[in-house]
């Protein structure tokens, strides 16, 4: 027990940074009530949450070099715990952006590189694939476990105390800090890019932005934009913006090594080419993970008219077969080779998507529902169960932190631009088959075509059938005609939840080029890809 307590502490942390994001999903419809607000700024809270965590993370990583790794995760986590203090009495929903998206969100960019980096260094061998099999399924469990836990006290309690429980757990982590061994900081210690931190948070927060925003500013053709450039939709010009931005601190960064100095991230080690893999790998993961994790409870909540309780129960099988999986295969990574295993996780999601799509309908049927969600936790517990050991064992000790940073980087990235990217195809297919179903349905009078297509101009929301119902009635439809809309409405919302479904699969199937370069050894043994030699600096470092 001695052996794992610093894994224990470790473990715990990761639980929790990823808990409250399966909480907010669960609770969607409650902080609609709560806030008195729309399905798409939850979205865009729970987007900005993860992309916070995204754009400082390689900060965060080279902050613990500077600082030292147990110091900026015992900083973290009470950075962590304010932010959390203050989400569980959030009056407003800005003060809940604060509070959550944002301090949450940097304590968490403090804590996880320091929690991967601490787990590297105190485990070696087959101890640290078993370690980081271990934060792979309790990752995995907090994303799953949250909506059964975050249900429950939703329900018949409030949300708001999730929250306050995470100050207590943060409180007792802090108590058992010492359990976590102190590591040496390199000498001279590196000073921080501020320069390169900047553009890296900039360029991604534009990317995301624009695809968060194409939802309701459209892609192409402007739906209801705050602007227009050359009459087209503004998306597309800020995500290239953000790209050039990105493209500008990668400049600055080579420039910086060519000078002498420290750079926020040494592009150099995105030339080995399992890393990058296991990079591009972790991005589709979550990706996949959190988009399929905003559409699902939208399906359970206000489709279904399940309450957050209800939703959790559903959603348990996930929380089971993932956290299984994630600790039993990180045994069979030892037999297969990660990126076999890694592979047959993907196989194991697309059969899960299929299975899911068949499912959606008007009534579910909870054994078949179950039955998906259960292979979905296979094949998500199977790619945790590698992805941090392969990520991890491609460098030697000094460059865990920085590693670590980009490890979070990218899962945090995928869980924006999953949240952000699903959202936006199922509320852009809503609309799309909303117009569709209004334009042929027979029952309908032109005059309610043209008020249905007013409010579309106005922007489209995620809501309940209930809610068109009363909304058709305040404006003045008769009653045959207000039940037309509805059941068009109802039409498009499962055509809108199947496109996000389907986006979700095709993400899947994208994601196997992504991982030619995954290791194809043993766990233990040495990290390279067909065809590539460990490179020349780092000879046993895998």
């Amino acid at each position: 027990m001695k052996h794992w307590s610093a894994l224990m502490v470790l473990g715990t942390a990761q639980f929790l940074m990823v808990l409250d994001t399966s909480v907010m999903n669960v609770s969607i419809s409650q902080l609609v009530e709560d806030f008195d607000t729309e399905v798409t700024a939850i979205q865009a809270v729970i987007t900005l949450y993860a992309l916070v965590m995204a754009a400082f993370m390689s900060t965060g990583g080279r902050l613990g070099d500077i600082l030292g790794r147990r110091r900026m995760f015992i900083a973290g986590l009470m950075v962590y715990g304010l932010g959390s203090a203050l989400t569980a009495v959030a009056p407003t929903l800005w003060v809940l952006t604060l509070g959550w998206s944002v301090i949450e969100g940097l304590g968490a960019a403090m804590v996880l590189p320091a929690m991967a980096a601490l787990v590297a260094e105190a485990y070696t061998g087959r101890d640290r694939a078993v370690a980081y099999g271990v934060i792979g399924g309790l990752a995995g469990a907090g994303i799953a476990v949250g909506p059964l836990l975050g249900g429950w006290v939703t329900t018949y309690l409030t949300w708001r105390l999730v929250f306050a429980g995470e100050v207590v757990v943060v409180v007792a982590m802090l108590l058992f800090r010492k359990v976590i061994a102190e590591s040496p900081r390199p000498e001279p210690r590196p000073r921080l890019d501020g320069v390169g931190a900047a553009l890296s948070a900039a360029g991604l927060g534009l990317g995301v932005l624009g695809v968060l925003q194409s939802s309701s500013w459209g892609w192409v053709q402007p739906r209801n934009p705050p602007f227009t450039v050359l009459g087209f939709a503004p998306t597309l010009f800020v995500v290239a913006a953000g790209v050039l931005v990105l493209a500008a601190f990668a400049k600055w960064e080579r420039r910086r090594e060519e000078h002498g100095a420290d750079p926020l991230i040494h592009l150099s080690l995105l030339h080995k080419l399992p890393l990058r893999s296991g990079l591009l790998t972790l991005v589709s993961q979550n990706l996949i993970l959190l988009g399929l994790f905003f559409a699902i409870p939208l399906y359970l909540q206000v489709v279904q008219g399940f309450d957050a309780f209800q939703t959790g129960l559903r959603l348990l099988p996930v929380s089971v077969t993932m956290l299984v999986a994630s600790v039993l295969a990180s045994r069979l990574g030892r037999v297969m080779g990660p990126r076999r295993v890694v592979r047959l996780a993907l196989v194991t999601l697309l059969g899960a998507i299929v299975w899911l799509l068949a499912t959606i309908d008007p009534v579910i049927d909870d054994a078949q529902f179950a039955g998906a969600m259960a292979l979905l936790g296979v094949g998500m517990g199977l790619l945790a169960s590698q992805l941090g050991n392969v990520v991890q064992s491609t460098v030697g000790e000094e460059e865990r932190s920085e590693v670590g940073g980009l490890q979070f980087t990218s899962q945090n990235l995928g869980s924006a631009l999953g949240t952000a990217l699903i959202g936006s195809i199922l509320i852009g297919a809503l609309a799309q088959a909303f117009t569709t179903q209004v334009a042929k349905n027979p029952d309908l009078s032109e005059e309610a075509r043209q008020k249905t297509g007013v409010a579309l101009e106005a922007g489209i929301s995620f809501v309940s059938t209930d809610q068109v119902h009363t909304a058709a009635e305040q404006a003045g439809l008769p009653p045959s005609e207000v039940d037309a809309v509805t059941d068009s409405y109802a039409t498009a919302q499962l055509n809108g939840l199947k496109a996000a479904i389907l986006a979700a699969g095709g993400i899947t199937l994208a994601s196997f080029l992504v991982t030619t370069h995954l290791p194809t050894g043993r766990a233990g043994g040495r990290t390279e890809s067909p065809g590539t030699g460990p490179p020349a600096d780092s000879a046993g470092q895998a």
